[in-house]
């Protein structure tokens, strides 16, 4: 009898520790999940550079833009059926073979936002398109949204240091920022605006 209370004992015990460290467990993480999450949700305004993020190429795999840092860079939300996207593929392929052997990049990110531009999937489909449009817009990343609560982080810190007329939104396909050598965006263009009007402002970047 003692026996069989000894082990009732140690079984309540042993109970009672996995119970108390799965509470703690659930609620400790559950919590903490929480926290991190709201965290990120404004790590954005406290980013010190774009190099502080990273992003998805078209095939999903994480990259830093640190690997960017000492460049000038335009930030492009392209889209593939729009009625700017001719133009601005023409200037943009323009702008990234003009700075080919320079300390410039275009960092291109497709997005579906606006009337659905933007159907072809990240990946090969993407590139097939990209190349069949002969459209060199230099590093293209996997498809983000860029307004709303689910805008990329990116995005978000970018109409958070250079915010827009009527607002910081983006307006449409082709909104272009541009970043200096220090990873700092220094100014924003309209859709409307064509990329070959700003290479006075990139090549005074770049010269800096």
């Amino acid at each position: 009898r003692e026996t069989m209370l000894s082990l009732k004992v140690v079984i309540l015990s042993v109970t009672g520790v996995l119970i108390a460290y799965g509470a703690n467990r659930y609620y400790g993480q559950s919590s903490g999940e929480q926290s991190n999450e709201a965290t990120t949700m404004e790590d954005y305004k406290n980013a010190k550079s774009v190099y502080d993020f990273t992003v998805k190429d078209s095939h999903g795999d994480d990259v830093s833009l640190e690997k960017y840092r000492g460049k000038v860079l335009l930030i492009v939300n392209i889209a593939s059926k729009c009625g700017l996207t001719k133009g601005n593929y023409a200037e943009l392929t323009e702008l990234a073979e003009k700075y080919a052997d320079k300390e410039f990049k275009i960092l291109s990110f497709p997005c579906d936002q606006f009337g659905g531009q933007m159907p072809e999937k990240d990946g090969e489909e993407m590139v097939c398109h990209l190349r069949s449009a002969k459209a060199n817009v230099g590093d293209v990343f996997a498809k983000i949204k860029v307004n709303g609560d689910e805008a990329d982080p990116l995005y978000k810190y970018l109409k958070h240091k250079q915010g827009g007329i009527l607002g910081d939104s983006i307006k449409w396909n082709f909104s272009k920022f541009l970043v200096n050598k220090d990873g700092q965006p220094v100014d924003r263009y309209a859709p409307t605006t064509s990329p070959s009007s700003i290479v006075k402002d990139i090549e005074k970047l770049l010269a800096a």
